[in-house]
């Protein structure tokens, strides 16, 4: 099975990314960004491309999502 731990975080300047991004409250914000970056990390590796429904993540983090345990 292929490592698929994240290992660089993703940005996006994409106007589906901002607009999900820009509906959540400022506190959630930050949490987002490192859902978006390790779940398109994790895409990328396992199918080559770095695809991310980012409303699908928003709806996510605004529900309760948060990290299990922080990486180092």
């Amino acid at each position: 099975m292929p490592d698929l731990r994240p290992n660089s975080v993703v940005k996006t300047d994409s106007p589906k990314y901002q607009e999900a991004r820009d509906g959540l409250p400022e506190e959630l914000r930050p949490i987002y960004d490192e859902l978006v970056a390790d779940y398109a990390s994790f895409t990328f590796k396992a199918y080559g491309a770095g695809y991310v429904a980012y409303k699908v993540l928003a709806a996510l983090v605004l529900e309760g999502w948060r990290p299990s345990a922080r990486k180092k």
